[in-house]
C-alpha cells in the first residue's frame, strides 16, 4: 500500500481524498496550516518525517479574484510551495501529484477543446502562477504529475467541507428568487470532485508531465447551467443568457488513455445525483 502525504487535507479536495481513499492508500495528512508560511527547510522536514512514497498536493489559494488582488500571497501558495515540495519529493524519492487548473487556458482564442500542447498566455494572476508552477516543478522533478483541474462541485453530506459551486449556486438562486447569468460564448467542463478523487489513484502512476483532468465540456456554460437545472428538477431555471467570450474547454484524451475517463459534464452530474440518492 502506498504511503501518501496529503497537503490541504482539511480542504474541499483534500478532505474527500482522506474520506474516499483511506482504505486503498496509507494517507498522512499534513498538519493544518503547517505549509501556509513554511520555508524550504520546514517543507523538507515535513516530507522527511512523513517518509511518503508519494505526495498529493491539493493546498492552494484558488479564488481567482483574491489572487488578482493579492499576487504575493498567490505566488507563495501557488508557485513557491509546490516548487519546494518538488525539491523535497526529489530528495525523498517520492512521486509528486499536484493540482494545476484549467485557468492556464484563459486568454486563448478559438473554440477548443485545448490539449496540453497548446501554447499558453494566461490572462489572470492565478492562471499565470499555475502555469509558472507547472514549469518550475517539472524542472525540479521531471516525474511530477500536474493536473489541470476544472471547476469542481459536490453536494453537502458526510460532514465534509463544502464551498460555492455550480449546483449549489443554482439551488440558492432558485430559492432566493434570483437569476444567474451564464454566457453562451463561455465553454468549460465542470467536474464532480469525488470523480476527480477516484481518478487520482491511476494518476499516482502516470509519467511525469501535465494532464487535463476533469469532465469535458458539453458545450457553452448557458447550456450547461440549463442541463444542471433539468437534472435538479428546477422547472423554472434561475438562469439568463449572457454573451461574454471565454474558452476553458479541455481535451481529456491524454488522461483518458491512462485510465481516467471522466466523460461529459452533464453525465458526471447525473452520477453525482444518483450517488446522493443511494
Amino acid at each position: 500500500m502506498k504511503r501518501v502525504l496529503v497537503t490541504g487535507a482539511g480542504g474541499f479536495v483534500g478532505a474527500r481524498i482522506m474520506a474516499q481513499l483511506g482504505g486503498r492508500l496509507e494517507l498522512i495528512a499534513a498538519p493544518a496550516g503547517a505549509l501556509r508560511s513554511a520555508g524550504p527547510e520546514e517543507v523538507e522536514r515535513l516530507v522527511e518525517a512523513a517518509a511518503p512514497n508519494a505526495i498529493l498536493h491539493t493546498a492552494a489559494i484558488s479564488d481567482t479574484g483574491y489572487c488578482q488582488q493579492h499576487p504575493e500571497e498567490s505566488r507563495q501558495a501557488n508557485v513557491e510551495l509546490p516548487v519546494q515540495l518538488a525539491r523535497a519529493a526529489r530528495r525523498a524519492g517520492a512521486k509528486l501529484v499536484a493540482f494545476s487548473s484549467d485557468q492556464v487556458y484563459t486568454g486563448l482564442e478559438g473554440p477548443g477543446p485545448f490539449d496540453e500542447t497548446v501554447p499558453l498566455r494566461p490572462a489572470n494572476i492565478y492562471g499565470r502562477h499555475k502555469r509558472e508552477a507547472e514549469e518550475r516543478v517539472l524542472e525540479e522533478l521531471d516525474s511530477a504529475v500536474l493536473l489541470r483541474a476544472t471547476w469542481m462541485y459536490d453536494l453537502p453530506g458526510g460532514g465534509l467541507p463544502i464551498r460555492p459551486n455550480l449546483p449549489l449556486n443554482l439551488l440558492a438562486a432558485e430559492k432566493e428568487g434570483r437569476r444567474l447569468a451564464f454566457s453562451a460564448a463561455d465553454a468549460r467542463g465542470v467536474t464532480w470532485v469525488r470523480q476527480a478523487v477516484e481518478h487520482l489513484l491511476p494518476a499516482l502512476d502516470w509519467p511525469g508531465g501535465v494532464y487535463n483532468f476533469g469532465c469535458e465540456s458539453d458545450g457553452d456554460m448557458y447550456a450547461t447551467a440549463l442541463d444542471f437545472c433539468r437534472l435538479l428538477g428546477l422547472d423554472e431555471p434561475p438562469v439568463e443568457k449572457a454573451c461574454w467570450p471565454r474558452c476553458l474547454a479541455m481535451d481529456g484524451g491524454k488522461a483518458r488513455r491512462l485510465g481516467a475517463d471522466f466523460g461529459g459534464t452533464a453525465e458526471g452530474f447525473a452520477r453525482c445525483l444518483a450517488a446522493q440518492n443511494e
